[in-house]
């Protein structure tokens, strides 16, 4: 696998299944596919051909890119895999969620509805506990994700989180810009782990 100059060769992308999201937002999906397979990085996803993952997985593959899925088994029936991309077909959503987060060098999260919640907070996490310093990008359209970071601010106004607990993520207003953000964000951010109480 190539790896891009700034070492980023796999890019995980989190995002919705289905297929009556807004248009506009499928159309950007695939856009990224593209902009991924032009700049040699392959793409990493849920293994299914609908919504925006299934866009995106199509227009990476259109455009020669390399694409991996992870699926699980019983998955395969409701959102199939899509013809052409190399799958790997697992057991569990957690043994699926492991593989991508193994595979992925980095992580774009467009906009998606329970499953993209829980696999993006999940990702946060790890990375707040030290787990990983793996960059984390939003494409935030519309304000899409503004209801989460309001709920991330409040985690840092109560002092549940220290300050460095924003710097474990970024957003983006346009999703061609997910890529430079994601080359450009620092590894090396540390979150404290503890707070000192309040005196």
């Amino acid at each position: 696998m190539s790896t891009a100059t700034s070492g980023i060769g796999s890019i995980c992308v989190f995002c919705g299944s289905s297929d009556a999201a807004d248009p506009a937002w499928l159309s950007a999906a695939a856009q990224l596919g593209r902009l991924l397979a032009q700049a040699n990085i392959r793409l990493v996803y849920g293994g299914g051909g609908v919504g925006l993952m299934g866009a995106c997985a199509r227009a990476a593959l259109s455009g020669g890119g390399k694409v991996l899925g992870v699926i699980p088994e019983f998955l395969l029936d409701r959102e199939g895999a899509v013809p052409g991309v190399e799958t790997i077909v697992v057991q569990s959503m957690h043994q699926r969620k492991i593989r991508m987060f193994e595979e992925a060098d980095a992580f774009a999260v467009l906009p998606g509805a329970i499953g993209t919640l829980e696999e993006a907070i999940e990702l946060i996490s790890w990375r707040r506990l030290g787990l990983h310093d793996k960059p984390i990008a939003f494409w935030n359209p519309d304000g899409f994700w503004e209801p989460l970071i309001a709920l991330f601010d409040s985690f840092v106004e109560r002092r549940l989180v220290p300050p460095g607990f924003r710097d474990c993520w970024m957003t983006v207003g346009e999703v061609d810009h997910l890529l430079p953000a994601l080359q450009a964000m620092p590894t090396d951010v540390r979150v404290d782990q503890h707070m000192a109480a309040r005196t």
